[in-house]
């Protein structure tokens, strides 16, 4: 059986302001182009298909049209799960019927206990869950739940079932959207999404999964995130951040046979590529070095300046140059230096307005006016509100 492993396409998502629904579509249709070519069995999608649980119009009619592409006119079966970007109960609408076209995709914890069958093997498809849903489905009682308390605790309980349901001569996959570690040579700090440990949402250990023969993740986006040889990350079609500007974008496609598991990585060229620089301000804008990117529209540019500059519009400048830059990030201590702003002491802090209206001036040379004063001031309520929340 084999079988293309992709995950976290993030449909809808927007890089500093950018739609990247043309990068993504590029990326889908090499997709399809390597199934053909492999002549794969099937399709697995670990997650985060969406980038919001109320994804735009834009975003909702592209995955429904790449779905149908794979599932209808490929005619390939597609084995996903809701990830954590996911609305879980919008995406899962209409399942039953999208399942008699061999279009499976799990949103709820009920249903990952029932594999799909295939002549070669049982694939489970376990959609992200957070700790709560699951003590509510288990039904724990309270001398109980102290033992549930993170999804750690949880799997183990998950896995048991799943492990009760195998049949022996076939192979068992899991597809499945979580944090899992394992690799003792990962650095964790440059994937996207090694955050979620808010509500008991720590990271699993990979020895949780030993019992499967492949498992197919989605959540972390660089495929060095991947703890095992069996237990991997396919990491997300394009680059979100610049976290992810210097890595290999792409696909596994999984070679499952009774006796073993084979993976072979696929690369996916990106027609518009993020690229980041950092510089001083004097080599940015020096026809010299930037002659030597595809700029203007043909890439996207993270810009972090070196040292300070006098510019009275630096990112104005860098952007009439490079066209589609995703952020600017200034070099704070150097600025400090050179307006030779005096360290601030704890009992000298400025408020956050005060700071936001001081950086104002001494990057545009003017002051904030009356307006903009109250939009910084009512934002700055609105974050302050929902951080207490």
């Amino acid at each position: 059986m084999k079988l293309l492993h992709t995950a976290d396409w993030h449909i809808g998502k927007e890089l500093g302001g950018y739609s990247l629904l043309a990068e993504q579509q590029a990326a889908f249709e090499q997709i399809v182009q390597l199934a053909q070519q492999e002549q794969v069995d099937g399709i697995i999608i670990a997650g985060d298909l969406y980038d919001r649980a109320i994804a735009p119009t834009s975003a909702v009619k592209t995955l429904e049209d790449m779905l149908k592409t794979l599932n209808l006119t490929e005619q390939l079966p597609i084995y996903a799960v809701s990830g954590n970007h996911d609305g879980a109960t919008r995406l899962g609408a209409g399942r039953e019927w999208r399942a008699q076209t061999g279009l499976y995709l799990n949103t709820q914890l009920a249903e990952a206990f029932t594999p799909i069958e295939t002549p070669d093997a049982q694939i489970y498809l376990l959609p992200f869950i957070e700790p709560a849903m699951a003590r509510v489905y288990y039904d724990i009682a309270e001398d109980e739940a102290a033992d549930y308390q993170n999804i750690a605790q949880i799997m183990k309980r998950i896995v048991a079932d799943m492990v009760a349901t195998f049949k022996p001569a076939k192979a068992h996959i899991l597809v499945t959207h979580y944090y899992v570690t394992g690799n003792e040579n990962v650095d964790y700090e440059l994937t996207s999404e090694t955050n979620s440990q808010v509500g008991g949402l720590k990271s699993i250990d990979v020895q949780q999964f030993e019992a499967f023969d492949y498992v197919a993740l989605g959540h972390l986006h660089l495929k060095q995130a991947s703890p095992s040889q069996t237990v991997r990350y396919a990491g997300s079609p394009i680059k979100f951040n610049t976290k992810e500007a210097q890595t290999q974008k792409g696909v596994y496609i999984v070679d499952i046979t009774t006796n073993q598991v084979q993976t072979t990585w696929h690369d996916l060229t990106p027609v518009k590529d993020l690229i980041v620089l950092q510089e001083s301000y004097d080599t940015l804008i020096s026809p010299a070095f930037y002659e030597q990117y595809a700029h203007q529209g043909q890439n996207f540019f993270s810009i972090k300046l070196v040292g300070a500059t006098h510019a009275k519009n630096a990112r104005a400048d860098l952007m009439a140059i490079y066209g589609d830059v995703v952020e600017v990030q200034y070099d704070l201590p150097a600025l400090q230096s050179a307006a030779k702003i005096p360290m601030i002491q704890p009992d000298e802090m400025l408020s956050d307005e005060q700071l936001i209206a001081n950086f104002y001036e001494y990057v545009t040379k003017q002051p904030l006016t009356a307006k903009q004063q109250a939009v910084i001031e009512q934002t700055l309520v609105s974050l302050h509100q929902a951080e207490e929340g």
